[in-house]
């Protein structure tokens, strides 16, 4: 715990004058009685009274030093912390698409591969991960990073109809996809980097081709495992007509022979998946890799924590005042 406004401990400084005032001072206001000698009282019984007869005055002081405490704004240790960790690279690169509001999983296929790849997020601590998406255009949505907890909420955070309320282009930019989270894992200096292309359909939009991407990919040793989603024929696929939702069956049509290519070309690995448990076969080869030991720098956020000073210092205040008035109380 650190205090952000220590100059507020000087009022401590107040408690002596008050300590002097008490034992010199007020003593000399206090009702006397002459006595020819007291001899025999030094040696009478004292009470427990007499004994906690300063009590009050002390917790007087304990409640004025937590009342100081408080202002000097206790708080929670704000700190940087710094680790080597064992771990490796990797970038999930996912298909966003409106096709991928198809239920052929349930509920859709995004929300299917989202909640998989949150599982998988939060089973590698270690891991230095990133996520990018791409319909018809990518980008990145958080860069490679430890803190998985801000990760897995903006991979939770990305709609399924991102691309069909106009925010992106629609369309299946595979090689745009690819490369865009090539980008970001090219200048690593782990060993192993991977990216986790996860997409439902054909590349008929963007640039770059996935093959010109994977070949970017191979150039900078990162290993791309394609997963291709959805069923062999058909799937659900929900329409908005006339206000309401109307269910239609759209064909399934999945390059995976480009997918197969690309995993290939990287030394990777193609997936075929049309359900949840296939979804996570992936992880079981991703475990396998060589792990690389890399710098993590933590941050912990700074909290208040005026509260049990304030606590105690009502129930020092409440414990002098009731003391006073009862059981040490003076008449005069």
């Amino acid at each position: 715990m650190i205090f952000a406004n220590k100059e507020y401990f000087l009022l401590l400084l107040l408690l002596i004058p008050y300590v002097l005032w008490y034992f010199l001072y007020s003593r000399k206001t206090e009702p006397t009685m002459r006595m020819s000698d007291t001899y025999n009282l030094q040696f009478a019984h004292k009470s427990w009274r007499t004994r906690l007869l300063h009590l009050p005055m002390l917790l007087r002081m304990l409640a004025f030093t937590t009342i100081v405490c408080m202002l000097a704004r206790p708080q929670t240790h704000n700190s940087w912390g710094e680790k080597t960790v064992e771990g490796i690279d990797i970038m999930l690169s996912m298909d966003v698409s409106t096709s991928m509001l198809a239920e052929d999983l349930r509920p859709n296929r995004l929300e299917a591969a989202k909640d998989v790849a949150a599982e998988f997020i939060a089973g590698r601590p270690d891991d230095n991960i990133g996520l990018n998406i791409f319909a018809g255009e990518a980008f990145t949505q958080c860069p490679m990073t430890t803190d998985h907890t801000s990760l897995i909420n903006l991979l939770l955070n990305v709609r399924t109809d991102i691309a069909a309320r106009g925010l992106i282009e629609d369309g299946t930019a595979i090689g745009m996809g690819l490369a865009n989270a090539v980008s970001r894992l090219k200048d690593s200096k782990a060993k192993s980097k991977v990216v986790i292309l996860l997409t439902d359909g054909s590349n008929n939009r963007g640039d770059i081709s996935p093959m010109t991407a994977a070949a970017i990919a191979k150039k900078f040793g990162i290993r791309v495992y394609t997963i291709a989603v959805g069923t062999d024929k058909v799937a659900r696929y929900p329409m908005t007509v006339g206000g309401t939702i109307q269910y239609i069956n759209m064909a399934v049509e999945i390059d995976t022979k480009t997918l197969r290519d690309i995993a290939a070309t990287t030394n990777g690995n193609f997936y075929r998946a049309t359900n949840k448990a296939e979804l996570k076969q992936i992880y079981q080869d991703i475990d396998k890799l060589e792990k690389t030991k890399f710098d993590v720098k933590k941050f912990s956020k700074r909290y208040e924590a005026y509260q049990p000073f304030a606590l105690f210092a009502i129930v020092a205040l409440l414990l002098e005042m009731l003391l006073r008035l009862t059981v040490f109380r003076r008449i005069p």
